[in-house]
């Protein structure tokens, strides 16, 4: 039908610049133009048919991927629903208080045994993103406020402990809060799930626990002292005796025609100085039966001990034990509580007296100080007493146990566990010869450690 349409428009399309009748080889050109002419619009049909026929697969396909996507999406999200549903119903019959947030941090559900605890309703809860919030101590808000919204934000959940009131008597009690994250088949957050479980016992126990840990340590102290109250009440007589003895030249050189005012003088200084000294040990006797609160700063360990070994001077010369010092040069000092660590000094020198107070032979007492690696101060406590055999090395820590006769068998636990809570270790080893070495490693004060005045006891 195209070709005769075009062999037709040829055939009359008007010549007016031609006088004469076309040749035969004309004729042959025409007609090859025509069929190529014609050739050519069947292929760009042909082709357009094509692509609009490809452009339809392609669709279709599009469009059955699509329905495919959008039920495997339904099914997912109807089987997501069931679980929430499943869950939901599991947290409201936990014995525990229990409750879900939006990715926001808004509350969505919260089961039965929270809101009877707080007296809060559902619906409050709802509109009020930080309704928890009322039930929380005020003293707790802050921080409650802070853990609860970094977990949120970051999307990795929280844990925090907090004390809510409790509304049919109007209590406080400790409670621990803990959210985890639920995501969906893409990663991101669905929602946060928690419970609140109430500790308050668990944080009653350890408290006792702590209260009876600290009286158990002061018991220790006020024993160990009682074993050397015939030691101390020597160090004390002896700068007492000798300002008694100063006081009565004073009394007889102002009792002459001619007062000596010069020997007066330097009399009364030196009771002075006696005075001072006798005041100072019992205030170091009194420290150690004191309950006070730690008081960290910073400390010249090899002083510690030098002062305690003073303190119980009688103590060893009373057995015959010599006691010596050494201290390395340019120690650092370290960090802590004067009046603990003047325990663990006495508990490890009140150790070695007792070993080797029964002992024939020599009786020496070294007390080295040195610089360790790390940053430490390393204290050694030696003695040549009755020795220590590998087997007791750590028994000799543990609560209870003791050597002697009349031992609690506390005294080098709780020394153990004030050096730890030092930052620092406590052991000890046998000698190769005769007694035992105990090894005291504390960690050196940074320069963030500021030195403290002194406790001025009164």
């Amino acid at each position: 039908m195209q070709a005769l349409y075009l062999d037709t428009a040829i055939a009359s399309t008007p010549w007016p610049h031609l006088n004469h009748v076309p040749s035969p080889a004309f004729n042959h050109v025409e007609t090859e133009h025509t069929e190529r002419l014609i050739l050519c619009v069947a292929a760009d049909q042909t082709a357009a048919e094509l692509q609009s026929a490809l452009i339809l697969s392609e669709q279709k396909l599009a469009a059955s991927e699509l329905d495919r996507r959008i039920a495997e999406r339904t099914r997912e999200l109807a089987k997501t629903n069931e679980e929430l549903q499943l869950q939901a119903g599991l947290l409201q019959h936990l014995p525990v208080s229990a409750w879900t947030l939006k990715p926001d941090g808004t509350p969505e559900f919260v089961n039965r045994v929270w809101l009877e605890y707080s007296g809060q309703t559902l619906d409050f809860v709802r509109s009020h993103p930080e309704a928890w919030m009322t039930a929380v101590h005020p003293n707790d808000r802050e921080k409650a406020s802070r853990s609860f919204w970094d977990g949120v934000r970051s999307g990795q959940g929280f844990a925090m402990e907090t004390r809510a009131l409790r509304a049919k008597d109007g209590t406080y009690r400790w409670h621990l809060n803990q959210a985890v994250v639920l995501h969906d088949s893409e990663g991101k957050v669905l929602k946060f799930v928690g419970t609140t479980t109430d500790i308050d016992d668990q944080k009653r126990a350890e408290e006792a626990l702590r209260q009876a840990q600290d009286d158990l340590e002061r018991i220790n102290r006020v024993t160990t002292m009682g074993e050397l109250a015939a030691s101390l009440a020597h160090e004390v007589s002896q700068p007492i005796c000798g300002a008694v003895i100063k006081a009565n030249g004073c009394l007889r050189w102002l009792d002459q025609d001619k007062p000596n005012l010069n020997e007066v003088r330097a009399a009364a200084t030196r009771i002075v100085r006696d005075a001072q000294r006798a005041a100072e040990i019992i205030n170091r006797i009194r420290s150690q039966f004191e309950k006070t609160s730690l008081n960290r700063e910073t400390l010249d360990a090899s002083e510690i001990f030098r002062e305690t070994v003073a303190l119980l001077r009688g103590e060893a010369i009373r057995y015959n034990i010599s006691v010596r010092t050494e201290q390395a040069a340019d120690l650092p000092q370290i960090a802590g509580d004067r009046v603990q660590l003047q325990q663990v000094a006495m508990n490890l020198i009140v150790n070695g007296i007792e070993a080797m107070k029964d002992v024939d032979g020599i009786r020496e007492m070294v007390i080295k100080s040195q610089q360790a690696e790390s940053e430490q101060i390393l204290v050694t406590v030696s003695d040549t007493g009755v020795g220590l055999p590998p087997q007791l090395a750590e028994r000799i820590f543990d609560p209870f146990f003791t050597t002697k006769p009349h031992g609690t068998g506390m005294g080098l636990r709780i020394s153990r566990s004030i050096v730890e809570s030092h930052g620092g270790r406590l052991w000890a080893v046998g000698n190769p010869g005769r007694g035992a070495t105990f090894h005291l490693n504390l960690p050196a004060a940074t320069p963030s450690h500021r030195k403290m005045p002194p406790c001025v006891c009164h």
